[in-house]
């Protein structure tokens, strides 16, 4: 009797643990089609309007009652972050944050349009309950870059092992360790490895 309970309680363990790797699994599935998808919503959209969405100066008169970026290129300024708290759009709001209403008015990526709503410019949760944004430069990259937060260490690895070199220093991919949720990216480039530690979290961002 001893002899079939341990055996069905390592049947249940190993259910147990496969089960976590299998949400793992479909959770760094998920980061890397969100990277992927975003990109190829840029792309398109950039092949229909021949403009940035967020920086595209002409959104406001495609869309009645939306707002148009300044036309240079770079979404937002130096000091506009991917984590730019949402706010009711108005005309002065950040670039980083009409990015997402343009793509959404366009059809690009789902969710609510209406010009008084925050939703509209809300930037998406990712599959860690940490957001997806966009900024001009930032973790040492010297151009438009969509950013993911929240990831832990596990997943952050697998996904710049996946897309890019697995290097959190180099590549098209980077990672910087968390302090707190969802933070900063800094100036310059991450100067620490990934560690797995099975605690850590990291931002990841992707050049665009």
């Amino acid at each position: 009797e001893i002899a079939i309970v341990l055996v069905i309680i390592g049947l249940l363990l190993g259910g147990i643990l496969k089960g976590q790797e299998m949400i793992t699994q479909a959770k760094i599935k998920n980061v890397v089609n969100d990277f992927n998808g975003i990109t190829a919503a840029v792309n398109s959209y950039q092949d229909r309007y021949r403009a940035m969405p967020g920086d595209d100066l002409n959104a406001s008169g495609r869309w009645a009652g939306s707002f148009g970026g300044d036309g240079n290129g770079q979404i937002g300024a130096t000091t506009d972050t991917y984590n730019t708290p949402a706010v009711t759009p108005a005309t002065g709001i950040s670039e980083t944050l009409k990015f997402w209403w343009h793509l959404r008015l366009a059809g690009f990526v789902g969710g609510t349009t209406a010009a008084a709503s925050i939703s509209s410019v809300q930037q998406p949760a990712n599959a860690a309950s940490g957001i997806m944004g966009v900024q001009n430069t930032g973790m040492g990259f010297t151009s438009n870059i969509i950013c993911s937060s929240n990831l832990p260490d596990k997943i952050a690895i697998a996904v710049d092992t996946q897309m890019d070199d697995g290097t959190s220093t180099t590549g098209q991919v980077r990672g910087l360790v968390q302090g707190a949720p969802s933070p900063a990216t800094g100036a310059s480039n991450p100067t620490v490895a990934y560690a797995e530690t099975g605690t850590n979290q990291y931002l990841l961002c992707k050049n665009m």
